[in-house]
Order: C-alpha cells, then sequence, then structure tokens
C-alpha cells in the first residue's frame, strides 16, 4: 500500500493535471484499501476472502458546469485519459451556479488533531481464523443452539487522500478489525436466529471472542416461542442495538440537500425544540480511535465536536459547500466524500447523551409494553415524518421483560417519538451512531 505521503503526491498531481487542461477548479480523492475475512461454519473453514485495490476520483470545474471520474489504472496514459474525458464531460453538462470547492479560507490549517485510526498493526490469517472458530465455538456450547450460520472475523486498512486546486492536501490512514457470530436455536417452523459482532479501530480493542459468541446464542435463545400481543397503543423501549435509527432519521431530515430541496419533515425546525429538554445530541470526530472519526471532511474542511441538538432545540443544518450556498449560510465540515459524484453529508462519532435511570428503572412503572430488539422494513416517509416498520422484541409486563413477541408493526410520527424520548444511562461508544437505551410512550402497535 502507498504511504500517506504517497497518496497525497498522487491526488495533488492529478489536481495539477486537470488545472492544465483548462479546469478552472478540481478536487482529487485517492482512496486504497486491503481486508482479508475469514469465516467459518460448524467448526470448519467456509470462506478466505482477501482484497487490495485502490481507485483515484476526479472532479473539476468549468465555470459553473462540473463533472466527475473515476479510475483504479494509475498509469499516465490511463490519468491523462481520464483528465481529458472529464474536462469534455464538463463542457457539456449544465451549469449549477451552487456547485463548486469549499471556500479557500474554511480549509483545515495546522496541525489535526490526533484521533488514532490506526494501530498499525498487521493479523495474520491464522489469527482471525482462530477468533471465528472461538466465537463460534462459545455459541453452539450454549444449552439450546442447534445450528449456526457461521462467525467470522476480519482485518483492513484503508489509505484517504483529498487535494484540492485551492491548496489543500491531506491525507489519513485508519484501521479496522472486527468479529461476529450467528446461530440458530429451535427446529423447523420454530427456529429462530441472532447474531452479536463488534468493530474497533485498534485490534487490542476487540471483544473476546468467546463473549461475542456467547451473546449471540443468549439472544438467540431468548427469542425462542415468540407470543403476539393484542393492537394498541402502549409504551415502546428501543434497544440501543435499534435506537440508532432515530438518530439517522434526524441526520437524514437535517442534511442540506434536503433543506434544499425541501423534502425532509424537520424543513421549519432550525432553532427551535424538536426533541424535549431532556434530549442532546452531539457530535466527537476527534474521539481517539473512534469507529467514524476523522480530523477534515470530504471538501477539506476542519471537524469539530458540537453539539447538533442542545436540550432539545435544534443548532443547524448539516451543510457541504453546495447547500450553503445555496442557502445562504455557511457549511458546517460534514461533508462525505467517495471517488465519484458530488460530497453528500454526514457525521462522525454521533451520540444521544445518557439519561440518569437505569434501562430497568426506566421501564418499571410500565404495566404493558414492549421492549423492541429487532427492526423490520423501512417504512419511514422524511417528508411527512411518518413512521411505521416492523418489529420483534419481548413484552413488557409489570415492569419486566416477558415473553418474546414477534410478528408486530410499530407505527408513530417523527416529531412526536422525538419529543417523547427519554433515555438511560446505558450508553456505550461502540459504532459510529449510538444511544442509550431509548423509552418512547404512546406509540402504536399493529398486533393480532
Amino acid at each position: 500500500m502507498l504511504t500517506i505521503s504517497q497518496a497525497e503526491e498522487q491526488a495533488a498531481r492529478l489536481v495539477a493535471a486537470a488545472c492544465q487542461a483548462g479546469a478552472d477548479a478540481a478536487d482529487v480523492v485517492f482512496v486504497q484499501g486491503q481486508s482479508q475475512d475469514i469465516s467459518v461454519r460448524l467448526g470448519q473453514l467456509e470462506d478466505v476472502g482477501r482484497s487490495e485495490g485502490a481507485e483515484i476520483g476526479l472532479r473539476l470545474f468549468i465555470g459553473h458546469r462540473s463533472a466527475s471520474v473515476s479510475s483504479s489504472d494509475f498509469s499516465k496514459e490511463a490519468l491523462d485519459a481520464l483528465v481529458e474525458r472529464a474536462v469534455a464531460m464538463a463542457r457539456e453538462a449544465p451549469e449549477d451556479r451552487w456547485a463548486g470547492l469549499a471556500p479557500k479560507e474554511l480549509l483545515m490549517q495546522g496541525t489535526a488533531p490526533e484521533i488514532e485510526s490506526d494501530d498499525g498493526k498487521e493479523i495474520a490469517p491464522a489469527v482471525l481464523r482462530e477468533l471465528a472458530l472461538k466465537a463460534e465455538d462459545a455459541a453452539r456450547s450454549v444449552d439450546g443452539i442447534t445450528n449456526s450460520e457461521g462467525a467470522s472475523a476480519s482485518a483492513g486498512r484503508t489509505i484517504f487522500a483529498l487535494a484540492t486546486s485551492e491548496g489543500f492536501t491531506r491525507g489519513s490512514s485508519s484501521s479496522s478489525y472486527g468479529c461476529s457470530a450467528c446461530v440458530i436455536a429451535g427446529q423447523g417452523v420454530n427456529m429462530q436466529r441472532d447474531y452479536d459482532f463488534h468493530a474497533t479501530r485498534y485490534f487490542e480493542d476487540l471483544d473476546a471472542a468467546e463473549l461475542i459468541g456467547t451473546r449471540a446464542a443468549e439472544r438467540t435463545i431468548a427469542r425462542l416461542n415468540p407470543t403476539r400481543i393484542d393492537s394498541g397503543q402502549m409504551p415502546i423501549i428501543f434497544d440501543p442495538r435499534v435506537g440508532s435509527g432515530f438518530l439517522s432519521y434526524l441526520i437524514q431530515g437535517i442534511s442540506g440537500g434536503a433543506i434544499t430541496r425541501k423534502t425532509s419533515f424537520l424543513l421549519d425546525s432550525l432553532g427551535k425544540p424538536v426533541f424535549n429538554e431532556g434530549i442532546t445530541i452531539k457530535e466527537d470526530p476527534w474521539r481517539k480511535r473512534g469507529i467514524a472519526s476523522r480530523a477534515f471532511d470530504g471538501e477539506g474542511l476542519p471537524t469539530k465536536p458540537n453539539n447538533i441538538i442542545d436540550k432539545g432545540r435544534l443548532n443547524g443544518w448539516l451543510l457541504d459547500s453546495a447547500a450553503a450556498r445555496q442557502l445562504g449560510m455557511t457549511p458546517t465540515g460534514h461533508a462525505r466524500r467517495g471517488v465519484g459524484g458530488p460530497p453528500s453529508t454526514g457525521t462522525a462519532n454521533l451520540y444521544l447523551e445518557a439519561g440518569k435511570v437505569t434501562p430497568e428503572e426506566l421501564m418499571s412503572d410500565i404495566k404493558l409494553g414492549i421492549y423492541v430488539t429487532e427492526m423490520i422494513g423501512s417504512g419511514v416517509n422524511m417528508i411527512t415524518g411518518d413512521y411505521s416498520r416492523g418489529a420483534s422484541g419481548f413484552i413488557i409486563r409489570d415492569g419486566q421483560l416477558a415473553e418474546p413477541v414477534a410478528e408486530i408493526t410499530v407505527a408513530g410520527n417523527l416529531k412526536d417519538i422525538f419529543m417523547q424520548m427519554v433515555p438511560a444511562n446505558d450508553l456505550r461508544f461502540r459504532r459510529g451512531t449510538e444511544v442509550p437505551t431509548l423509552r418512547v410512550d404512546g406509540l402504536m402497535v399493529a398486533g393480532q
């Protein structure tokens, strides 16, 4: 693989070539990755995968016209042809007066924050195989497990570089490790499956494989013999594994693209209460070893920790440069880039602050409700906020988890859900978007 400095040089050279060919402005994204994945099933090696590749993406502007092209061929002839093709495409493209690079004065300057995104380790395939075997063995050793869909362990590394004709050139590297297990309990039509996984930036932070396997088995067995529940309005507790989806809907609703297109249920919510006062939602892109940490965004703007929701109130939109120009605002450092196409928006290490009560206390006064552990389908209207998704989990009776439940639908409106949301105190930082256990009262449950 290239070093970070070599990746930066590769990107900067292509920017220079684009400008020499007639582009008024250009930016280049370089991505190189390598990964290996070992899968086992029923104690036997099932699959060994290894991949390595690199790709470079060029976006250039001629006036208000632009084009984006990409290539995995890094020969001089191929890159010269890439530039020539992009220039020709841009000259024929429709004008977009909002498109363009990030303003030079807003680009990241100085030393980047140390986010510890790469541990520099090379993990042997034999080590990954042993992790996968341990995870599956631990899961299969739990009484009640009848079959396995397998376990896997993976390791990877990514080199990223961004260069722009405004003088920005930066790169980064990140490592990633993962382990998962998925098993089956029961027989015939009564079979149930569940899983567990863990992913980290540093190999030393990865949960023990045996723990991952045991959790997968325990979750699977707990789902056996699900019942149905009568339809009605009731409190719902959302497990952190599924509750984080609500933050994804929030981010979609406040992204610059949705606001400029006027396709968001939060269109008129800037500066207003969106959640109740007990809710604060933060972003920490500088968290060391964070899964989604980054020092700069996809346009070269610096990232920074911030409160997206502060005591229930929406502080601002998430804007790339094009959306910011259209709205007459300033870009916020939330641009994301791939090698093809214009930037999109996204967050880095988003989380909802923990509450003050335990999950057990959060549900202690519920006479009849649902503890949701899995959501199915994508029945969410981002224009109206209407929410309706299939779910499964456990019935709550008199404040305690009771029998498993399946084949239900949970429905409401995201505006009401946000206002009713109450967090527990069990927040853990394991993914790029995190929430503690959440309670939402007054949702409709369609059962039998």
